[in-house]
């Protein structure tokens, strides 16, 4: 799943990994996506009050130099 994230390219994997197909693995990264979807859904949900957030003089300047 790094791999992939890094971008590299899913051909590669499944050669590294020593797959006869990319579809194999494939199933692999569609099943650790699927884990973290169920991991995420167990968290309770995050009691944010949108609006509270005000940057300061220094971050708005700071931003300003990007």
């Amino acid at each position: 799943m790094h791999l992939l994230q890094e971008g590299t390219d899913l051909v590669s994997i499944a050669l590294l990994l020593g797959h006869a197909t990319c579809s194999t693995t494939h199933h692999y990264i569609e099943a650790d996506l699927k884990l973290k979807q169920k991991t995420l859904e167990k968290l309770p949900p995050l009691q944010l009050k949108l609006g509270d957030f005000k940057p300061t003089d220094r971050i708005l300047a700071f931003l300003e130099t990007l």
